[in-house]
């Protein structure tokens, strides 16, 4: 993982970093694999409230690299694609999948800092976050139909949520490459800023200043939100608030505010 994705943490914010600068992020095996294996980090890290995701370089992520194109098209086992991809290995999720859907499943908020190009498997890995912020001139694409093949990393389930289904559509049949403008008109941006590493850190330490066990019942539920019908999403809310009514944080966050001072919550 070392070599692929940094991780640091810091009054409850990790820091994560794809690291494959000179060759924009692409995905390659070690890629693949240090994103599993930073997404497993982080789900037992102690003390974690919010993570920020970015891309060292010029790029947050170039989709996946040629020299994968090739061993994929020769049937190398080492390269996600080339092998048996109905397997589930991660849940609900295969191997290639798990580098998007396991930002969905982490318990805290993640937010992505993109820049540069977020093309293909890269772009797909953007989706995962909760929240996106992105610089005006980033460029995007759902780039696996230039290659003729169809975005699997969890694209066509995240990007369903985000913006309306012709777009989705459009983009998906043509690979067009639109810029972070347009993607937060379609939805796939939540803001656009100068810097997007700056304005994640600023969220994601709001984040961190807030009650733990409330931000985690919030992101279930929204998580489930998108998935589950009226009924048991109202039922959820009902649960989740039962929950933390009373708890010792939620006793400490009216007192914090009573008092006008900092929280002193526990994890």
């Amino acid at each position: 993982m070392k070599d692929r994705v940094s991780i640091d943490l810091k009054d409850g914010v990790a820091d994560v970093r794809l690291i494959r600068a000179d060759k924009m992020n692409a995905l390659d095996p070690a890629m693949f694999e240090g994103i599993i294996e930073a997404g497993a980090k982080l789900a037992d890290m102690k003390g974690l409230r919010s993570v920020v995701l970015s891309g060292e370089g010029k790029a947050f992520c170039a989709g996946l690299d040629m020299a994968s194109f090739a061993a994929m098209n020769q049937g190398d086992a080492a390269v996600p694609g080339s092998r048996d991809l109905t397997k589930r290995t991660h849940g609900i999720a295969n191997r290639p999948q798990q580098c998007a859907w396991l930002w969905r499943e982490l318990p805290v908020p993640v937010i992505a800092a993109v820049h540069g190009v977020v093309f293909g498997g890269g772009f797909q890995i953007a989706l995962g976050p909760d929240i996106r912020y992105a610089t005006a001139d980033t460029r995007f694409s759902v780039m696996e139909i230039k290659w003729g093949l169809v975005p699997d990393l969890a694209g066509t389930q995240l990007m369903r949520h985000l913006a309306r289904e012709d777009v989705v559509r459009e983009l998906t049949y043509t690979g067009r490459i639109f810029n972070g403008a347009e993607a937060q008109q379609m939805g796939f941006v939540t803001r656009v800023v100068d810097d997007p590493r700056a304005a994640a850190f600023e969220t994601a330490r709001e984040i961190a200043s807030k009650s733990p066990d409330a931000v985690r019942a919030a992101k279930r539920l929204l998580n489930a939100a998108v998935a589950t019908d009226a009924a048991s999403g109202l039922m959820m809310e009902s649960v989740e608030q039962q929950k933390l009514i009373g708890s010792p944080n939620q006793l400490e966050a009216i007192m914090s505010n009573l008092q006008k001072r900092a929280a002193n919550y526990k994890d």
